[in-house]
């Protein structure tokens, strides 16, 4: 695919206005508070998974309104000593899948995470097992339109809760130094990981690669790819509704989350993304931490001639990297 976003000289100094709602701080304050009124962890049982170096739990956590919410959580095999943890988010329309898909973290020495998301799991991958069963409002077939008439009823003020909340799961389970906790992802998870960096102050790290849901009005007019594509679709057919569907999606923003970001954070993005547009990224990066008072190290990865994968294993062996030195350098459990 041709390059159709900004050149890049431009994006490294886009910093776009944003329209954040006055209330965007209390909106998540109240979300996150009536979340946290359940305990978080229900269940951790072993999963038998035919690896012999790694330990897998089938766990099960409180998330939104104290829903259950699955997840995989994975260790190496006879490691007893807190480690580092990494807590994982999937992208848009594929579920947690099964335990031996995702590896890399764990072969790496972290404890690893691995949230499923509520209500998708069925467009690809090997499926997911959590409902959504908030999921009545008005809104589009697809995840990333339902509900989007209102921030209350909308589909991510759901998963962006059961993200957060992953945090406190991880840190819940035995095996895990809670003061070095990662947030990772890519696509519709990497737009999680952005929003659990800015509403988790004490998160040690962020991974992010083309995140969804960063510059959203910016990105309705570049693409029709899904899952942008699914809310311009709603729109066609219900004309009368943009106003609402901004107001809920400023809600959502993952610039704004940027913004109150304290973590030192690590982007990668790929310039031909025709899916997730590099503008929104780029605009994350350059916003990011300017309302928290820190001053994370962070840097950012592009890739001129790649679209949504960005750069793939290159990319991952670049994060493990970084993440490495990071967490060598940051503060320790004792």
């Amino acid at each position: 695919m041709p390059a159709f976003d900004l050149p890049l000289p431009d994006l490294e100094r886009y910093r776009p206005d944003l329209e954040e709602p006055p209330d965007f701080d209390e909106f998540w304050r109240d979300t996150l508070k009536e979340a946290a009124q359940h305990e978080v962890l229900v269940s951790a049982d072993p999963a038998e998974t035919g690896l012999r170096l790694t330990e897998t739990w089938d766990v099960t956590f409180r998330g939104f309104g104290g829903d259950p919410v699955r997840a995989w959580f994975s260790r190496p095999a006879g490691v007893r000593e807190p480690l580092p943890a990494v807590v994982e988010y999937v992208g848009y329309g594929r579920g947690r899948g099964l335990p031996h898909e995702r590896l890399t973290w764990v072969n790496a020495g972290y404890a690893h995470l691995l949230m499923d998301n509520r209500g998708q799991g069925d467009q690809y991958g090997n499926g997911g097992a959590t409902p959504d069963p908030h999921a009545t409002a008005p809104g589009g077939p697809g995840p990333a339109a339902r509900g989007l008439l209102s921030p209350r009823d909308y589909h991510y003020r759901r998963l962006i809760t059961d993200a957060v909340r992953a945090v406190a799961a991880v840190r819940a389970l035995p095996g895990v130094d809670g003061t070095r906790v990662t947030a990772v992802g890519n696509s519709q998870g990497g737009g999680l990981a952005l929003a659990v960096a800015g509403l988790v102050p004490d998160l040690a790290a962020l991974l992010v690669t083309a995140p969804f849901l960063c510059g959203i009005r910016r990105a309705l007019d570049l693409t029709d790819a899904s899952p942008y594509g699914e809310i311009t679709a709603y729109l066609s057919v219900h004309r009368d509704a943009e106003r609402a569907a901004y107001a809920t999606l400023a809600y959502m923003e993952g610039i704004s989350f940027a913004r109150r970001a304290h973590a030192p954070a690590h982007f990668g993005v790929g310039l031909r993304d025709t899916v997730c547009p590099p503008s929104g990224a780029y605009g994350a990066f350059n916003h990011y931490a300017e309302l928290s008072g820190a001053d994370p190290r962070r840097e950012i990865r592009p890739y001129p001639f790649n679209g949504h994968e960005g750069g793939d294993a290159v990319h991952v062996r670049r994060q493990l990297d970084w993440l490495g030195g990071v967490l060598e350098s940051g503060p320790r459990s004792t």
